[in-house]
């Protein structure tokens, strides 16, 4: 049997006690390391606009409407999916399809995960929550969109650009278009690294009409999207910068994320995929932490009371 991680064993996958463990293990909370520190960028650039202090209250209710809408995001893609998963050698090991958790614990998780989005949305204040629904549905859509396009990344990235903008409006109460460039920056970033993920399933993806565009158009070109992709997102972090009047320590954290993007683009190549999750999860988590705290670091230089 496959495991979750795609690692091919002789047993059967190992099952994780307790319904909350496994439940967590299924939306693979420790994810939210991609997109909290691009909403704590835009939240903190917004206080540090406002009136130059940090507002924990808020930024500890952006964190939860985050967790939350990320927590019912990813237990829908995982109960839509699950027959998918099921077919697919290295998904075959997810919570689901292995019974450690049940459709209906999923369900349950999934709707206790958007009561505390909404809960959260609605304490920020009424644009936040009016504007709730709009972030909802494309977290629903994205699962359906690899049956329907092979550009579901796109999608993916439309849903996870509203993090900054959300969390600018939530300490604000209005509508930011240096948090529009932010948000744009997240969407292109995490689609162009959904690219690279997704060359792992061409073959599952292809013998089961799962779309997608390496499954469509090849892994190569796939590659060749992220690494467009990753280029974009340079040029907008940079856009950001120039909007926000950032300091040189936001600017050193723009090197940095560059530097990681070659790194990226150089160690998974069409026919080498050993070191994907290396690209993934390592790189990917390092860019968001490694910019936020040069973010953090040049806002209290210039001026932010902690």
């Amino acid at each position: 049997m496959t495991t979750a991680d795609g690692v091919v064993g002789s047993g059967p996958a190992p099952q994780p006690t307790g319904k909350v463990k496994a439940f967590l293990r299924l939306v693979m909370i420790e994810h939210s390391v991609f997109a909290l520190p691009f909403a704590y960028i835009a939240a903190l650039t917004a206080m540090f606009q406002v009136d130059g202090q940090v507002h924990w209250t808020d930024l500890l209710l952006v964190t939860v409407a985050m967790v939350g809408l990320r927590t019912f995001a990813m237990a829908c893609n995982r109960i839509i999916d699950r027959e998918i998963d099921a077919r697919n050698p290295r998904t075959a090991g997810r919570e689901l399809v292995t019974g450690a958790v049940s459709v209906r614990s999923a369900w349950t998780g999934a709707l206790i995960a958007l009561v505390v989005f909404l809960g959260a949305a609605a304490l920020l204040n009424p644009l936040c929550l009016a504007l709730a629904p709009v972030a909802v549905v494309p977290m629903v859509v994205y699962p359906y969109g690899k049956r329907f396009t092979d550009f579901p990344h796109a999608i993916l990235g439309l849903a996870q650009a509203m993090g900054p903008v959300g969390a600018w409006i939530a300490v604000t109460g209005e509508w930011s278009w240096d948090a529009v460039i932010l948000g744009l920056a997240v969407g292109v970033w995490i689609g162009g690294f959904d690219l690279i993920f997704a060359c792992q399933d061409v073959q599952a993806d292809r013998a089961h009409g799962v779309k997608s565009v390496p499954a469509r158009f090849g892994i190569p070109a796939a590659l060749y999207g992220a690494r467009a992709s990753h280029v974009v997102t340079t040029g907008l972090l940079v856009w950001f910068a120039l909007a926000t009047d950032a300091g040189v320590l936001f600017w050193a954290g723009l090197v940095i994320v560059a530097a990681a993007f070659l790194y990226e683009h150089t160690i998974v190549r069409p026919h080498d995929l050993s070191r994907l999750n290396r690209a993934f999860f390592t790189t990917n988590g390092f860019i968001g932490i490694s910019l936020f705290v040069c973010a953090l670091l040049d806002l209290v230089v210039r001026g932010l009371t902690v």
